[in-house]
């Protein structure tokens, strides 16, 4: 377990900010709950292929390994590809690892014909298989139709392997091409995951300082709130970024709150931009303008 240095300063028992997709510490808003919902719906109901897609640090990974735990609990037998520049026989040989086929597994026939004795295995068990692809818009082309050929393999009852690709926006761009339409006419569920709003910013680093001890969070008061939000564009990676670091420094400040004069000390070691950041720089180092952000207010919920 990872031990931030000022957990015991805040009386943590765990670091609230830690980057590490953490099922533990998911923030369920309304779009993360749907797209957890989809994603285990798509797997129960054999649909085929599921696609997720998201900007970078908007929670895709954390979506699989709480869609991992749940295949895990259920003893359904999945491969997980979590490095996607493979080529075609590595892409093979990486998934029949995971499957733990009892083959060559540096040969494709051997592979595939293993791989359809253990889904005919599950199947007459009443149970499912699932290929979950993380990173999928660095696949090849020619990863992309293997994979695509692999949702051939199916019964009169339905799919046997449940292929998942979750990637960034340019994966749907790349499913788009004309020479992959017949793998985008199988894709029978989309899920999509967008930066998080100001009020879902607020409830997320609630969620996630109560999680780690602090029910009632007084670290961030509303005008912090409302820049890291804008700072971060409501990215949980970057959210995770700034509040760690903005915990480091009030801890090194022996102070037991944040301000925005941290926060534009570590947007400037981290050399974050943001919208309008360089001409909040350019005027005064703390001076803001209308034009810069929208008036938008943080909610403190007191729970």
């Amino acid at each position: 377990m990872h031990n931030a240095i000022y957990n015991a300063y805040f009386g943590f028992s765990e670091n609230p900010f830690n980057i590490s997709p953490d099922p533990e510490f998911l923030y369920r808003s309304p779009q993360h709950e749907e797209a957890l919902a989809n994603l285990i719906y798509g797997v129960r109901s054999r649909k085929g292929f599921i696609v997720l897609t998201g900007e970078v640090g908007t929670g895709k990974t954390t979506m699989l390994e709480c869609l991992r735990d749940y295949l895990e609990i259920q003893r359904v037998e999945f491969a997980f590809i979590f490095n996607s520049r493979l080529t075609p026989d590595q892409f093979f040989e990486m998934m029949a690892y995971d499957f733990d086929l009892q083959c060559d597994r540096k040969s494709k026939p051997e592979i595939l014909v293993a791989l359809n004795t253990l889904l005919i295995q599950q199947a007459e068990r009443g149970r499912t298989s699932v290929l979950i692809v993380d990173e999928a818009h660095n696949l090849d082309w020619e990863v992309l139709e293997e994979i695509r050929l692999l949702g051939n393999l199916e019964t009169r009852q339905g799919k046997l392997l449940q292929i998942i690709l979750a990637g960034q926006p340019e994966l749907d761009r790349k499913l788009d091409a004309a020479n992959l339409r017949q793998l985008k006419q199988r894709i029978v569920l989309r899920c999509s995951l967008n930066p998080l709003s100001p009020e879902e910013v607020a409830a997320y680093i609630e969620t996630r300082l109560a999680r780690a001890g602090m029910p009632n969070q007084s670290v961030f008061p509303p005008d912090v709130l409302e820049e890291v939000y804008k700072r971060s564009r409501g990215i949980p990676r970057l959210i995770n970024l700034l509040c760690d670091n903005l915990l480091v420094t009030a801890f090194a400040m022996e102070q037991r709150s944040a301000t925005v004069d941290m926060l534009d000390e570590v947007c400037e070691d981290l050399r974050l931009e943001w919208p309008g950041s360089r001409d909040r720089r350019g005027r005064s180092r703390y001076g803001l303008s209308e034009e810069d952000y929208p008036e938008t207010s943080i909610p403190i919920r007191n729970e």
